[in-house]
């Protein structure tokens, strides 16, 4: 508390009181956002985090209101009961924006949460067949196929040459094209089947669903 010939200031947490001789006169009330903030973001600085001589300060609007200091910032951030977030740290000067941090993260945790839902993991499962495969079990295994394909997956076909059947490749190269003319309206393949060793295959990607 300081002097000030007859008057004295009395300086409290959230007011300031002017009095005259012993009897107050005048209080002014100042408001401060005190509620804390969950922040997952730990890098992200908000309101009195942010201290810098100059700073380019965006409107709630998205419109530009100039160059100022942090406390200038912070104030027009606190009158409009908002908070002051820093939003590009490395521009020169910084840039922050007044905004609501609160509603500002829950939106944003809720678009990360809904682009993570629609991000899709496409897996390779792989069909095994053979020259001599039976008409069952090729039904099986291409009934397989297709669901895989159906759930976004790629299908790689591989059929494995035995003993004296490497001298009939034609036959395997035909049960491919049967495959993949029976999984042709979920997939397509970008090459045509690869001959390794003993091995014939292929990969049958998804089409893109419109």
């Amino acid at each position: 508390m300081s002097a000030l010939g007859r008057y004295s200031l009395f300086l409290c947490r959230n007011t300031v009181q002017w009095a005259y001789g012993g009897n107050c006169f005048c209080t002014i009330f100042i408001f401060r956002r005190c509620l804390p903030i969950a922040t997952n973001q730990k890098d992200t600085l908000i309101n009195e985090e942010i201290n810098c001589d100059q700073i380019r300060v965006i409107g709630t609007d998205g419109a530009m209101l100039g160059i100022m200091s942090s406390e200038q910032a912070l104030q027009m951030a606190y009158d409009k009961s908002l908070d002051l977030v820093m939003m590009s740290p490395d521009a020169t000067p910084p840039v922050c924006k007044i905004m609501d941090y609160g509603k500002y993260r829950f939106e944003k945790d809720k678009r990360e949460k809904e682009a993570k839902k629609k991000q899709q993991v496409i897996e390779t499962k792989e069909i095994q067949l053979s020259c001599r495969i039976d008409t069952h079990d090729y039904e099986t295994k291409m009934k397989r196929g297709r669901k895989f394909l159906e759930q976004g997956n790629k299908v790689k076909v591989v059929l494995v040459f035995h003993g004296r059947e490497m001298s009939h490749q034609q036959l395997g190269k035909d049960m491919i094209d049967r495959f993949i003319a029976d999984c042709a309206d979920l997939g397509t393949t970008d090459k045509k089947p690869v001959l390794n060793g003993k091995l014939l295959s292929v990969v049958i990607s998804p089409v893109k669903k419109k």
